[in-house]
């Protein structure tokens, strides 16, 4: 009887020991730190409570439905722009949040810090589209987008809407201007 109990608190202590914590700036398909993809709008003060948050309330019908809540860190510097579902709706879950604070990255190490290179040997790119000014790499593995600035590109090739970039059009030291990931899309 004792051997049983004592094997079961042991095997509950290696367990207990294993567990592993998360990591409050890792990035994954699913999760961002604690901010998951089933993640409520009402539940973003408890996962942000060492942050500021900020939230925009549109009331002008001009404006648009677009209702982004802001994550600064309490020095001011922003880190997150999260886009609800549905607007001035606390049970609504996040659809997109743009990362724009270095501390984030990926399990393969991909942050805002990172160059195209840094992307294109980690993930495979499923599609890149020509904006005006600026240039998306999709990536999804992630549901994320990789926006870089057309400021880095080529003189010759920053102008031309009609032109389909290619991984070749994209020098490997273009930096990351910011991404995101969508969710319940």
């Amino acid at each position: 009887m004792h051997k049983t109990v004592l094997s079961l608190l042991l095997l509950g202590v290696v367990f207990s020991g294993c567990k592993k914590e998360q990591d409050p700036f890792e990035i994954s398909k699913h999760h961002i730190g604690l901010l998951t993809d089933s993640t409520q709008v009402k539940d973003l003060k408890t996962i942000f409570s060492n942050d500021s948050i900020s939230k925009y309330i549109s009331g002008d019908e001009f404006a648009g439905s677009v209702n982004n809540i802001e994550i600064f860190k309490k020095g001011g510097e922003k880190r997150l722009i999260l886009t609800p579902e549905t607007t001035l709706d606390s049970t609504s879950v996040i659809e997109s949040i743009q990362i724009i604070d270095p501390q984030y990255k990926t399990a393969k190490g991909i942050s805002t810090l990172s160059t195209f290179k840094d992307i294109t040997a980690a993930y495979k790119i499923s599609k890149i589209d020509n904006l005006i000014n600026s240039v998306v790499l999709s990536v999804k593995e992630l549901n994320a987008s990789f926006v870089i600035d057309k400021k880095e590109l080529p003189a010759n090739l920053r102008f031309d809407l009609d032109l389909k970039f290619e991984e070749t059009h994209i020098p490997d030291h273009a930096k990351i201007k910011y991404f995101f990931l969508i969710w319940n899309d």
